[in-house]
C-alpha cells in the first residue's frame, strides 16, 4: 500500500524492527506475516518426507500451517524453543532453506523416537527444508483445537509485504500499552509518514475468536445462578413446609426431653435426604454434560474432578443455608405456645 516492493520490503522491515528495539521499555521485537488466532489466518501447505519422490498430495506426510518470521519473533511472542536454534539474519535467500517446526509437526513427520534437528523434509515444489529448531505447540486456529503441525520460516527466505510487528514490553512497565503505543507510532512515522499503521494490544485480535466462548461462559453463568436460586427457593420452601406441618409433633418431642440433634433430624431429615439425592443426580448429569461444556467453554476439560467436586460442594452448602431458617424455627418450638394456640 506504500509502494514497497522487491528488496526494499525486507530492508524496511528490518529498519522498523531495529527502530522499535531501541525504544526504552521494549524487551524484544519480532516480525511475522500472520498472527495465530487472528482473523486473517495463516497459509498452509502439505509436506513430504525427505525420501518421497512422488510429490502428489496423496503421498504427503502431513499438512502444516506456515508463518514467516524474524529471528526475534519467538522471544517477542513468548513461544518457547524446546531444542535447536532460532533463525539469524544470515538465513536469507542465499543460504540453505531452514525451518523451526513445532512439536506436533516433528511428531507427525519424524515420530517421537527420532531426533528431528538437522533432518530434512520436502515441500510440494520439491525444495528441501532442514529443521534447525523445535518450538512448543500452540493454538493457531481456535482455542479448543487439538495440536496442529506448524512450521516457521525465516522471513528473508520467504519475503512478503504483510508486516505484523510483535513488541514485548519489559516487565513492570506502567501503562506499557499507552506509552509504548505513542512511542512506536512516532518512531514508525519518522521512518515513513505515509505508511498505513495500526497499533493494538495482543489481546485485541483475539476478541472475535473469544467472543463465542465468552458469551457461552456468561450465558452458562447466568443459567447457573438461576438454577442455584431455584434450588435454594425449592429447598427452603420444602423445609419450611415440612417444619410447619410438624410443629405440634416437634413441640411434643421437646416436651418429652428430645435433644436438639434429634429435633433437627425429625424436622429436616427428609429435606437433607432429598438434598443428597439431588447432589448425586446432579453429579451424574454433570459428568454426562461435561463434553458439551468442554467444547463450549475455553480450558474446561471433560470430567474435571476439581470442577465437579466444587459444584457439588457449592450446591450442598447452598442447600444447607436454605434449611437454616426452618431449622432455627424447629429448635425454638415451645410446647407452651403450641398448647396455647390449640
Amino acid at each position: 500500500m506504500s509502494g514497497y516492493s522487491g528488496d526494499r520490503v525486507p530492508a524496511m522491515q528490518k529498519r522498523m524492527t531495529e527502530a522499535l528495539e531501541a525504544l526504552p521499555g521494549v524487551e524484544s521485537v519480532g516480525l511475522t506475516d500472520a498472527l495465530p488466532l487472528a482473523v486473517s489466518g495463516e497459509g498452509d501447505s502439505v509436506v513430504f518426507t525427505d525420501n518421497t519422490s512422488d510429490l502428489r498430495p496423496s503421498n504427503a506426510a502431513t499438512g502444516a500451517a506456515i508463518f514467516n518470521v524474524t529471528p526475534e519473533y519467538f522471544q517477542a511472542a513468548g513461544t518457547a524453543l524446546l531444542s535447536g536454534r532460532t533463525f539469524t539474519w544470515h538465513d536469507d535467500k542465499n543460504s540453505p532453506r531452514v525451518a523451526v517446526v513445532n512439536r506436533e509437526f516433528a511428531r507427525k513427520l519424524f515420530g517421537f523416537a527420532a531426533n528431528p534437528i538437522g533432518r530434512a523434509y520436502k515441500m510440494r515444489d520439491g525444495s528441501r527444508i532442514q529443521v534447525v529448531g523445535i518450538a512448543e505447540d500452540g493454538k493457531y486456529n481456535s482455542l479448543t483445537e487439538d495440536p496442529v503441525p506448524v512450521m516457521f520460516f525465516p522471513i528473508l527466505q520467504s519475503p512478503g509485504t504483510s508486516t505484523i510487528l510483535v513488541v514485548r514490553s519489559r516487565p513492570g512497565l506502567a501503562n506499557a500499552s499507552t506509552l509504548l503505543g505513542h512511542a512506536m507510532r512516532r518512531t514508525l512515522r519518522q521512518l515513513d509518514s505515509g505508511m498505513p499503521l495500526d497499533i493494538e494490544t495482543r489481546d485485541k485480535p483475539m476478541d472475535i475468536t473469544l467472543f463465542g466462548p465468552r458469551m457461552a461462559t456468561v450465558s452458562l453463568g447466568v443459567l447457573g445462578m438461576m438454577g442455584a436460586l431455584l434450588s435454594i427457593t425449592g429447598i427452603f420452601g420444602m423445609a419450611a413446609y415440612s417444619v410447619s406441618k410438624r410443629l405440634r409433633e416437634l413441640g411434643i418431642r421437646v416436651a418429652l426431653g428430645a435433644q436438639r440433634k434429634e429435633v433437627l433430624q425429625a424436622a429436616l431429615g427428609r429435606a437433607l435426604r432429598l438434598l443428597a439425592i439431588g447432589s448425586v443426580a446432579g453429579l451424574l448429569l454433570g459428568i454426562l454434560a461435561s463434553r458439551v461444556l468442554a467444547f463450549v467453554v475455553y480450558q474446561a476439560t471433560p470430567r474435571d474432578p476439581l470442577v465437579l467436586a466444587g459444584v457439588v460442594v457449592a450446591m450442598a452448602l447452598l442447600g444447607l443455608v436454605a434449611t437454616w431458617i426452618p431449622a432455627r424455627r424447629a429448635l425454638t418450638v415451645s410446647p407452651l405456645v403450641l398448647l396455647r394456640e390449640d
